[in-house]
């Protein structure tokens, strides 16, 4: 897989995941990958892979460097890998109290457009990050402790490349213990 295409689905996986905004609470979420295409390909299981891989990298390391990496991932923020590839990370009581979607972590990008309808939020995205360019749109909607997202989006990236992606994710909340997954703070 092109090394641009698996960074622009990573960046939109998280961006599937943190798009939510409404319905969070305090706590630990686990975040589940359902659909993931990309330029007409559908990637889930190649996205499925690559956390699999990871997983099992970090399983395969002695315990004092695992231990290094993984205290590393969580220092800079980085959402604690769950079982099956899902994705653990803490949301702060200041994220859960946001009025509006968080699109990318480092809150680079912010929806240009929200509307909300009872337990469905529906966001517009078109914004400059770093790594690009990004327009489209998505739609969450909240039941009880689980949130459903659907993105979809077209990314420019640095070199010129344009890539239209589809996702689909679910976040499950799991407790309001984070235990050691370091809170999600919102950007300033």
């Amino acid at each position: 897989m092109h090394r641009s295409v698996l960074t622009g689905l990573i960046v939109l996986t998280s961006a599937a995941a943190l798009a939510t905004g409404f319905g969070l609470k305090p706590g630990l979420w686990e975040m589940h990958l359902l659909k993931q295409v990309s330029d007409g390909h559908d990637m889930s299981a190649q996205v499925a892979a690559a956390g699999a891989q990871m997983e099992q990298m970090l399983a395969n390391m002695p315990a004092d460097q695992r231990a290094r990496v993984e205290a590393m991932m969580k220092q800079n923020g980085a959402p604690s890998i769950g079982s099956n590839g899902t994705i653990r990370m803490c949301i702060s009581p200041e994220m859960a109290n946001r009025d509006t979607p968080i699109v990318d972590r480092e809150g680079h990008c912010q929806p240009s457009a929200v509307n909300r309808s009872g337990n469905r939020t529906t966001f517009e995205i078109n914004c400059k990050t770093k790594s690009g360019d990004m327009t489209g749109k998505g739609e969450s909607v909240s039941t009880g402790d689980l949130i459903t997202t659907k993105v979809d989006a077209t990314t420019h990236d640095a070199s010129g490349a344009t890539h239209v992606m589809h996702t689909e994710s679910e976040l499950k909340y799991l407790g309001a213990d984070c235990g050691d997954v370091k809170p999600i703070t919102p950007p300033k």
